[in-house]
């Protein structure tokens, strides 16, 4: 901690003589070096802490001003060094201030009796009318966001993780408002209960309340005009600009909110993007979109997902063109756990996956497009395994994540077959194979549920899914050999049902685990929690081996994985694979010739499927 002195009567009679004044100046205390010729027009109330202020402050770009403090009200204040703060129209009460900030034309910075910062709040997302199911604290991320969604209505886990994260809150809450060192705040109103870590930037902002801003060096946080953001936490690397009205949401690492989005009791993770629209009770997972007026994303889970304006979902109908923003992957699932399907094209990673509206004891068929004619539906099932869109978005997705290597809180895994997209694969194609078997192959069309299936799409189907499935089993082999763990499993851990927590993929008996060492206090912290995701997801390929390693014996019919067995698998994936890109390359002919692309974004694309064999090894 550092020391201070008292100032000597010299200091005291310079500050005065700057039209300074104190309500006791022996409360005023300043570091050693401290210099006073840099304040004017300051008043100092309670208990002050001075640094020292030798060095230029730049201001804007090329303009710099020394350090000081000018036309301030301060009461109860700590300054670290080489600040500059001025033009304070109301004061600064309750504050410590880091080393090196520029704080200018405020009006009021305050910490007040009972400050939350955001933290410790619950917030209920899925059912905006329901009981709360989301706890908001500085290291929420996906995974456990979503936990808390799935079981928090099990009394006993919801009890046992809020004492968990009420006592990391308990361990980590600062006394009162502090700003980090390297802030800038500048034109805002208030800033009233909030903690802002380093390196932030807030421009204009119309009132932050009770909230924390968790900007770091690598992943600065920026908050620009008009913002009104309550009870919430930013995460490192987000920007928040534009008239953005925010209140009890949770923003995670790099995602964006701007052009006056509106949201409540909602949460975003990992580089979301949310503009123009609004969002309540919205659990927005990773690489989740809005960009539309009239996009309303309430009581509904989202996962890689671009919402469209109202109705209108045209842009999952982009393929090769520059505006192919992303498409409705992973899932988008109401309160009551359907999964939403619109009648036109789904998007790269279906969300046929699960539950269909109408049907929410059916299993779907995945990688489908759903088509409506009058009040007809069909269902084409794999189609989407071979588009272009898919394609793209296997490979940009990673390319995407914005996030500082240091500030990744949220697991992503970007694997678009795994065991939780190929498990429902494998179980597609058993059911377009009974459908064939029992309507015969000499019919024009077959009935799903009440879904019409034409014959020539559940022939496709069927192919469809056989090649993912080979590509799949062919790319995990590789990885068994290179990583080391080929061979029968010695373990049971990754068998049987799979699960995504909103980025993570995992077997769903490591997430029953989980669940029960928290309710029988086995986990004694909420970090032991959070450590619990990171070693699943540090685990994924060898329980990912395991479940293939069935699927394997399962799909060849056989008892072991022989050197011949490997070879066939090796073989079946090199044939697969070319397949697939054929197929790909088939779809983006058909697309150039209805005139949609450029000759020059055709041919890069063209050239990309032309160096996929170089993945083939």
């Amino acid at each position: 901690m550092r020391d201070y002195r008292h100032l000597t009567d010299e200091e005291i009679n310079v500050l005065e003589s700057n039209s300074c004044w104190a309500e006791n100046w022996d409360n005023v205390m300043v570091a050693d070096a401290f210099s006073p010729y840099g304040f004017h027009r300051v008043v100092f109330y309670g208990d002050i802490r001075l640094g020292v202020f030798e060095k230029q402050v730049e201001v804007s770009k090329g303009f710099t001003k020394h350090a000081g403090i000018n036309d301030a009200t301060l009461r109860n204040v700590t300054v670290g060094d080489n600040c500059l703060i001025e033009r304070v129209g109301n004061f600064i009460n309750n504050y410590t201030i880091g080393d090196d900030c520029y704080i200018s034309n405020i009006s009021t910075m305050e910490t007040t009796e009972g400050a939350s910062f955001g933290e410790g709040h619950m917030i209920s997302v899925l059912n905006e009318m329901g009981d709360g199911n989301v706890m908001l604290f500085h290291d929420l991320n996906s995974q456990l966001a979503a936990f808390m969604v799935k079981y928090f209505k099990d009394k006993q886990l919801k009890d046992n993780l809020t004492r968990l994260v009420y006592e990391e809150i308990r361990f980590t809450q600062p006394e009162r408002g502090t700003i980090g060192n390297g802030v800038k705040i500048v034109n805002s109103k208030e800033i009233t209960n909030t903690v802002v870590k380093d390196d932030c930037e807030i421009n204009g902002a119309a009132r932050l309340s009770d909230c924390t801003i968790l900007s770091s060096g690598d992943a600065s946080v920026y908050i620009g005009t008009g913002v009104i953001c309550e009870n919430s936490i930013i995460s490192g690397g987000c920007s928040i600009t534009n008239s953005v009205k925010m209140q009890d949401c949770f923003v995670g690492e790099a995602c964006q909110i701007t052009n006056g989005f509106t949201a409540e009791a909602s949460v975003f993770f990992a580089n979301s993007y949310m503009a123009n629209g609004e969002a309540c009770a919205a659990f927005c997972g990773p690489f989740s979109a809005s960009h539309h007026k009239s996009s309303l994303l309430i009581g509904g889970e989202f996962s890689f997902y671009n919402a469209g304006s109202n109705t209108n979902f045209s842009n999952h109908a982009y393929k090769m063109g520059p505006l192919h923003y992303g498409t409705l992957e992973r899932g988008s699932k109401t309160a009551s756990g359907a999964y939403v399907l619109m009648p036109a094209k789904i998007g790269a990673f279906s969300v046929c996956f699960g539950k269909l509206m109408n049907h929410p004891d059916m299993r779907c068929l995945p990688f489908a497009y759903l088509l409506a004619y009058g009040e007809t539906m069909y269902i084409v099932p794999g189609r989407n395994i071979t588009t272009v869109g898919l394609y793209r978005d296997i490979k940009k997705w990673p390319k995407r994540d914005k996030r500082a290597a240091s500030c990744r809180k949220s697991v992503i895994n970007f694997d678009w077959l795994s065991p939780f997209t190929v498990g429902e694969i494998f179980e597609g194609k058993k059911i377009l194979e009974n459908l064939q078997k029992a309507g015969g192959k000499n019919v024009s069309s077959y009935n799903f549920q009440e879904y019409i299936i034409n014959a020539s799409s559940l022939k496709k189907g069927i192919k469809y899914y056989d090649i993912a499935l080979r590509i799949y089993m062919g790319a995990v082999l590789k990885r068994a050999v290179k990583g080391g763990f080929l061979g029968k499993p010695t373990t049971t851990t990754g068998e049987g049902e799979w699960n995504d927590l909103s980025g993570l993929l995992l077997p769903a008996s490591e997430e029953k685990r989980l669940l029960e060492d928290i309710k029988n206090g086995t986990i004694e912290s909420i970090q032991e929690v959070l450590d619990r995701f990171n070693d699943i997801n540090d685990h994924y390929r060898e329980y990912q081996w395991v479940w293939t390693y069935k699927l394997i014996l399962d799909y060849y019919g056989i008892d072991e994985l022989t050197d011949s067995a490997m070879q066939r698998i090796r073989e079946d994936y090199v044939r697969a694979r070319r397949a697939w890109i054929a197929e790909i390359r088939k779809d983006a002919q058909k697309e150039f010739d209805m005139g949609d692309v450029e000759q020059e974004v055709f041919d890069d694309f063209i050239s990309k499927l032309d160096h996929e064999i170089d993945y083939e090894d």
